[in-house]
């Protein structure tokens, strides 16, 4: 196959029912861009017939799509890196299969990029999520610049496109935790962001629960700042003055009004006010020092960050087994 333009990158977890409607339109929004192009699908470990689907549409349009199955699940950001390393094209677009970005946009970030930007982020336009999703994440993402001084409006939209030096810096990293929007921001010398269309889901549901989200942006927080370390050693010895002077207080006050010299004696072991908070604070640090250190023990480990089963392509034999990949990260299972 010769190198084409434009590599479009799709993860697909369990989205049996909406990937016909996402074949009915991804394809048309690609043709309509007069320029050569592939489409990479990564199966990261369905439970459903995505993969049996995703195999049909490989035998439909062997041409311009490659299907890459993983043995389990790894996560989005594990798919997105399989297909990083396999793309062959100067300009990669990354979307999500279920729709709520429309295909038919990928043209409006490749005109971005004729600008001369090397990194097109989105923003949501008239986000269809719940109210407490839109509100979440305008949450963290406020949390996350202050902390990362990394600049996404909307963290959550995975329609972006980036430079071929831009996915081989990512590709250089081989980092088990990472988020790639947040990375190919570091690398970018001329990041932007532009509106995107957004819509309901085609069929199905999210797959990021509640504890996925919080699970996500630890990894987003503690991969790129070490600021909350600082913050809470600050944080520390300012409640440690506090506790100092506290505790002064209340020994002058109880040694005063003790009606005994054996009572003011007495006073002096009264530590009940600031235990609880200062154990929650310790517990609180422990915690955050071992997000740190449990990062660090993944990457010592080098351990494959996923298992390649098979690789449907033009060149090679449908389903020949592939050998493991890249280290880090054992499945979700």
């Amino acid at each position: 196959m010769a190198k084409p333009n434009v590599s479009v990158v799709i993860p697909v977890f369990n989205e049996e029912a909406g990937l016909p409607a996402l074949f009915a339109r991804l394809y048309p929004a690609l043709d309509a861009l007069g320029a050569s192009y592939e489409v990479i699908f990564v199966n990261d470990g369905s439970r459903d017939r995505s993969a049996a689907l995703l195999r049909e549409q490989f035998q439909r349009r062997p041409d311009v799509t490659r299907v890459i199955l993983f043995n389990g699940n790894y996560g989005q950001h594990m798919a997105i890196v399989a297909g990083f390393e396999r793309v062959r094209g100067e300009r990669i677009v990354t979307l999500d299969a279920d729709l709520q970005n429309p295909p038919e946009e990928i043209g409006r970030l490749l005109a971005a990029m004729d600008e001369g930007y090397d990194y097109i982020g989105s923003i949501r336009r008239d986000r269809r999520d719940s109210a407490f999703r839109r509100y979440a994440s305008q949450a963290m993402n406020r949390l996350r610049e202050s902390i990362t001084q990394i600049k996404m409006t909307d963290q959550g939209c995975m329609l972006r496109a980036y430079s071929r030096d831009i996915v081989d810096a990512i590709n250089a990293c081989r980092e088990s935790n990472t988020f790639i929007p947040a990375l190919a921001f570091t690398f970018a010398q001329r990041p932007t962001e532009i509106e995107v269309a957004h819509e309901e889901r085609a069929a199905g549901e999210s797959k990021y629960s509640l504890y996925k989200l919080i699970q996500l942006n630890f990894n987003l927080v503690t991969g790129f700042s070490i600021k909350p370390l600082q913050l809470f050693s600050l944080f520390g010895m300012l409640i440690a003055i506090a506790a100092v002077l506290t505790y002064v207080v209340v020994i002058v006050k109880s040694w005063f009004g003790a009606e005994t010299f054996m009572e003011g004696v007495l006073a002096i072991w009264d530590r009940d006010i600031l235990e609880f908070f200062l154990i929650g604070m310790v517990l609180f640090g422990l915690g955050l020092l071992g997000e740190y250190v449990g990062r660090i023990y993944e990457h010592v480990r080098q351990r494959p960050r996923y298992f390649i089963q098979a690789v449907l392509e033009r060149e090679s034999e449908p389903w020949q087994e592939s050998l493991p990949v890249a280290p880090l990260t054992p499945p979700e299972r």
